[in-house]
């Protein structure tokens, strides 16, 4: 191992291969679930380090763990606990390469931070839609690893729809240019699809062509207070209707989910909190290409229609972009107002839309006959039905013996009724190693045989990222 050490350090620098000192910030995981051991920490520069890099390891037969910004949800970014991997962190190629307006894309190596790239986007007139609570510090090949979602998927589509091309280091230390940024290219296999949402499984994401699109000339916001959650789904189908492509969120958060915000953030202003007869909220954001008149005028037509037809009990529109936001901040504070009440089973699942209400009438009521006093914070994504379906243990109890105790238990009552309502167990987060033990109980064995021989292809050494996603045969 001290060979391949200073072979490390010959290629990238002895001050970017770290071995004493604090690493947490690379072993252990954003919700500080897990804690692994890392051989090293090693920073390359540029593609042609990574590549060197990896040949390296792969002469060597070390495992490689890639890591962007490491807030994964997952545990799939960390090292284990054995002390033999090498962490590869991306951090330090974080340049944008190009802006190619005519093309309406953007190219990036991959440890640009997201809200990097998007004011970027914004500075040369452009948007850059992918947008997510971490966005300040996670990644974009991360978020390609992940094919991480966010709050404009509705609109915008994954990350993957929003990548044109890659570039790849092979687990064979080769590199693939595919940043050619070409809509149309029907010359075999996608492979830029392959390794988007691989999780560092198949190879290292180093750059990509990112799609751009024109500013809005104006984007209004609005917070209401629905009935019921079948309310809320009728509600968006009548803002699909009128609304068309300009529809860009629509967010549905739980009265639990948000009494959690007004408890652990008093200073935020959460409207309809605890109204009785608004068990749930929605936020909707509409884009308009017109004018902010014209956007408006829209807007409000479309909840006094949703008024006549009772889809909503109350509503508010923000009357700027200082209102708008901190109406999205209210949103984006559930995650970490549930954190602060203690430790809790996450789940990112996704159900057909249309079966969301029944979804959650069954899965609440099953909950709380088998776990009395268990608190559901629900929120997320209804206008692409992902759901973070969360389960915080009963208000008497310690929360960290209920997730050592409960989680497993939870995990399997709540990934059944995902199934028997033909969702997914993971919308937006990935698997990881979170999740790869349940991942076979849930996904087709045919499905699984497939990815374990595209892993095998790719990787036979299993080197990449191992005990990720899919176990390797």
């Amino acid at each position: 191992m001290n060979d391949l050490i200073d072979t490390l350090r010959r290629l990238v620098g002895p001050a970017h291969v770290l071995t004493d000192g604090d690493l947490t910030a690379w072993e252990q995981d954003w919700r500080k679930r897990s804690r692994g051991k890392a051989l090293a920490v090693v920073r390359p520069a540029s593609t042609a380090e990574v590549a060197a890099v990896v040949k390296a390891c792969a002469a060597a037969g070390t495992s490689i763990v890639p890591q962007g910004g490491n807030t994964g949800l997952a545990v799939g970014s960390i090292p284990d606990d054995s002390g033999t991997q090498i962490v590869l962190s991306l951090a330090r190629m974080s340049a944008v390469r190009a802006i190619d307006e005519a093309n309406l894309t953007l190219t990036v190596e991959a440890g640009c931070v997201l809200q990097t790239l998007q004011e970027t986007a914004e500075k040369a007139g452009f948007l850059f839609p992918l947008s997510l609570a971490a966005e300040g510090s996670c990644t974009i090949g991360g978020n390609l690893g992940t094919n991480a979602g966010g709050t404009q998927v509705l609109r915008y589509g994954n990350t993957r729809e929003l990548c044109l091309g890659l570039e790849v280091v092979t687990p064979q230390g080769e590199v693939w240019d595919g940043l050619s940024g070409l809509r149309k290219d029907n010359t075999g296999y996608d492979l830029r699809d392959l390794f988007i949402g691989s999780e560092g499984t198949l190879g290292v994401i180093t750059a990509a062509t990112l799609k751009l699109y024109p500013q809005p000339a104006a984007t209004l916001t609005a917070w209401a207070a629905v009935p019921s959650l079948a309310q809320a789904v009728a509600l968006l189908g009548l803002a699909q209707r009128q609304l068309g492509a300009g529809l860009t969120g629509f967010e549905v958060m739980g009265q639990f989910a948000l009494s959690l915000v007004g408890k652990h953030f008093s200073q935020l202003r959460v409207p309809f909190l605890g109204q009785a007869d608004a068990p749930y909220c929605v936020l909707l954001e509409n884009s308009d290409s017109e004018s902010e008149q014209h956007a408006r005028e829209r807007f409000e037509a479309l909840l006094e229609s949703a008024f006549e037809a009772g889809h909503v009990i109350d509503a508010v529109v923000a009357e700027n972009l200082t209102q708008a936001h901190q109406l999205w901040h209210v949103r984006e504070s559930i995650p970490l107002a549930q954190a602060e009440e203690g430790l809790n089973i996450k789940h990112d699942i996704s159900i057909p839309v249309s079966r969301i209400p029944a979804f959650c009438a069954e899965t609440d009521a099953l909950l709380a006959r088998e776990i009395p006093g268990v608190r559901l914070v629900n929120f997320g994504h209804l206008g692409d039905g992902n759901l973070h379906y969360n389960v915080q243990a009963p208000a008497s109890g310690d929360a960290r013996t209920f997730l050592r105790e409960q989680e497993d238990r939870v995990n399997t009552l709540v990934y059944d009724q995902v199934r028997a309502f033909n969702g997914s167990i993971s919308a937006e987060h990935g698997i990881g190693s979170l999740k790869l033990d349940k991942l076979p109980a849930y996904k087709s064995p045919v499905a699984l045989q497939l990815m374990r021989a595209i892993k095998q292809a790719l990787d036979p050494q299993n080197l990449m990222n191992p005990g990720r996603v899919v176990q390797a045969p």
